[in-house]
C-alpha cells in the first residue's frame, strides 16, 4: 500500500427516520448536490410503501429488501501470466450494502415512464419480494462467481 487509507468518517443517521441505511440511499440517489431533491424522492417511495403494504413498517421492508439484494461473492479481474482470470472473492459489508443500494437505485431509474417515487417504490417492493432486476443483477453475480471458482486459488 503506498498511502495510508482513508479514515470512514461516522455516518449520521437521517432526521426523519433517524436511520443511517435512509441516509445511504438518499446519498446514493444525490445528484450535483440536490440533496433536497434527493431526499422528497426517498421519503416519498418510503411512504409508498407504507400505503401499499400494512403488516409490516417500511423501513423494516427497506431493510429487508437490501438484505435480499446483497451479493455475498463477487468476481475480480486478475492478471496471471498474461492470462486474465476472473477471480471469485468475498465481498466486504459496506461494499455489500454499497452495491445493493446502487443496483435499487439503477434499476429504478431504468424504468421508464414512472416518476422517480414510484419507480424506487416499485424496485424496493420487488426487492422484498426476491424478484426485480437487482436481485437478479445478485444472481447472476453469484452465478459468475460459481463458474469461475477453479481460479479461487488466485486469491490474493
Amino acid at each position: 500500500m503506498r498511502r495510508r487509507r482513508a479514515e470512514k468518517r461516522p455516518r449520521v443517521p437521517d432526521a426523519r427516520y433517524n436511520s443511517v441505511l435512509v441516509t445511504r440511499l438518499i446519498n446514493t440517489i444525490l445528484k450535483c448536490g440536490k440533496k433536497s431533491v434527493a431526499e422528497r424522492i426517498v421519503y416519498g417511495a418510503i411512504n409508498k410503501i407504507g400505503e401499499k403494504v400494512k403488516e409490516k413498517t417500511p423501513l423494516e421492508m427497506l431493510q429487508q429488501a437490501i438484505e435480499n439484494v446483497k451479493p455475498k461473492l463477487e468476481t475480480k479481474s486478475r492478471r496471471v501470466g498474461g492470462a486474465n482470470y476472473q477471480v471469485p472473492l468475498e465481498v466486504p459489508h459496506d461494499r455489500q450494502e454499497a452495491l445493493a443500494l446502487r443496483w435499487i437505485v439503477q434499476y429504478a431509474s431504468s424504468r421508464k415512464g414512472t416518476a422517480m417515487t414510484q419507480a424506487l417504490a416499485a424496485e424496493i417492493l420487488d426487492a422484498f419480494n426476491n424478484t426485480g432486476a437487482a436481485v437478479k443483477k445478485r444472481e447472476d453475480m453469484h452465478k459468475m462467481a460459481q463458474a469461475n471458482r477453479a481460479f479461487a486459488h488466485y486469491r490474493w
